[in-house]
């Protein structure tokens, strides 16, 4: 989450002609209609990346009973971390005639580390231990066949197109130090699914359509509604039941981006908790989101902005039943709620905008705001138990420096303001990112 007093080092490889590593379709767009002249291997292949390094101030506690027993906590001291979100590798090819492939591997939190160990102080036995938290994961593979501008085929694994920060995730594409807090907070970020997507552009509109796995109910949970609900701790994703997703973007206005996107699935029976009783029959979990983002740049300013609400069916009966599952289960746990809501704007101007000298330079110092309101916990069905510290607003303000066009430093305020019943929970975050080519 992003109340920190963060030192961001966000290495943002942002891949501006990356056809297969890229998150962005424009860049996938540009790139496969001019791959056709390419011929040596070596102008086919495509290698970056992005990441972040982050060092964390909170002025307040980070107990895990701050908002059981807030009272308690009104004159905690404040505590700071090292991390690493983000670290991604990049590798994509054009093979040619239309044929190409991405992958995109993700370290995050620095990864992990485990070894087995041999223990000399405690009689010669063999320990398998954890050096290091964090995780690794193919976030991106795919294979495209490109027919023509207005029509391509995706298959593999792919970022689901529902959401701001899932369609424009790199560090340089949101003026905080971290991703905005509120998508990243009710639904999954980035969101990854393996599945098969159709896409194309023509003039001023770009489409892309997803047909994929619904999410699994059983990894639901209070404070971030579906966030978990894409992820699988098996070795496989299971595909009881489907889902699929669109979003259509459009730039007819110079400067501005309008997009608007959505998903459907069941999530209920797309567990490996036995679902098959009486009491079970009809239960979907369907879960419906709708979004709406948009971008805009001119005249020196930059605004971003994006609106989710999102719906479960059944939100009452997955609870008890989430609740009732078996210790050792991969389950929250948890209450979940019927809806959530997110939603966040932010703008900034860009003063070096006003020297010819330093917009000759391709220097920008941007002075930014940005709100945000979310709510993981929005409606509970049938009057279940609902928590009033998921309901959030944020207000932060920073800068944006970049010295050259490859790296911007960011420094931030923010306060989370929470219900007069809990504490607020101020952060001060500074970064650094980069975005650049490795091949």
């Amino acid at each position: 989450m992003t109340r920190h007093f963060a030192l961001t080092a966000i290495l943002s490889l942002s891949m501006a002609c990356l056809p297969a590593a890229s998150a962005h379709p424009e860049e996938a767009d540009s790139v496969a209609s001019s791959s056709k002249s390419k011929s040596s291997w070596t102008s086919r292949l495509h290698v970056g990346g992005y990441g972040e390094v982050a060092m964390t101030r909170n002025f307040y506690s980070d107990s895990y009973l701050r908002y059981v027993s807030p009272e308690n906590y009104r004159d905690a001291r404040s505590n700071g971390r090292f991390d690493i979100p983000h670290a991604v590798i990049f590798i994509g090819y054009d093979f040619g005639k239309g044929w190409s492939m991405s992958s995109e591997i993700e370290f995050e939190h620095g990864g992990t580390e485990s070894a087995v160990e041999f223990e000399n102080e405690e009689g010669g036995e063999y320990e398998s231990e954890v050096e290091r938290g964090g995780e690794v994961a193919l976030e991106q593979f795919w294979i495209q066949k490109s027919f023509m501008p207005q029509l391509n085929v995706r298959a593999g694994m792919m970022v689901v197109p529902v959401g701001q920060t899932n369609s424009h995730h790199m560090p340089t594409e949101f003026f905080g130090v971290y991703r905005p807090e509120g998508e990243n907070t009710i639904m999954p970020c980035t969101w990854h699914e393996i599945g098969i997507s159709l896409w194309g552009k023509a003039g001023d509109w770009r489409y892309e359509l997803m047909f994929m796995p619904g999410l699994d109910s059983e990894r639901f949970g209070s404070q971030g509604w579906i966030h978990d609900g894409s992820a699988s701790p098996y070795e496989y994703k299971i595909a009881n039941s489907y889902a699929g997703a669109f979003r259509v973007d459009n730039t007819s206005v110079k400067g501005l981006r309008l997009s608007v996107a959505g998903y459907v699935g069941n999530s209920f029976r797309n567990t490996m908790a036995p679902t098959a009783s009486e009491k079970n029959d009809g239960v979907h979990g369907t879960v419906t989101i709708g979004t709406f983002d948009f971008r805009y740049e001119g005249f020196g300013f930059l605004a971003r902005g994006h609106f989710d609400y999102g719906h479960l069916s059944d939100s009452k009966h997955i609870s008890s039943f989430n609740m009732n599952m078996p210790s050792k289960s991969p389950s929250k746990k948890q209450r979940v709620a019927s809806d959530a809501i997110a939603t966040g704007i932010e703008a900034g101007y860009d003063f070096f905008s006003l020297s010819p000298r330093l917009r000759a330079a391709n220097q920008r110092l941007y002075l930014f705001g940005r709100y945000d309101y979310y709510d993981s916990m929005y409606k509970m069905q049938g009057g279940d138990l609902d928590y009033d510290w998921c309901a959030r607003q944020r207000v932060a303000v920073g800068l944006n420096y970049y010295p050259i066009p490859q790296v911007v430093i960011k420094g931030e305020y923010a306060v989370g303001l929470l219900d007069r019943k809990y504490n607020n929970e101020p952060s001060i975050s500074l970064g650094v990112a980069y975005s650049g080519w490795f091949l």
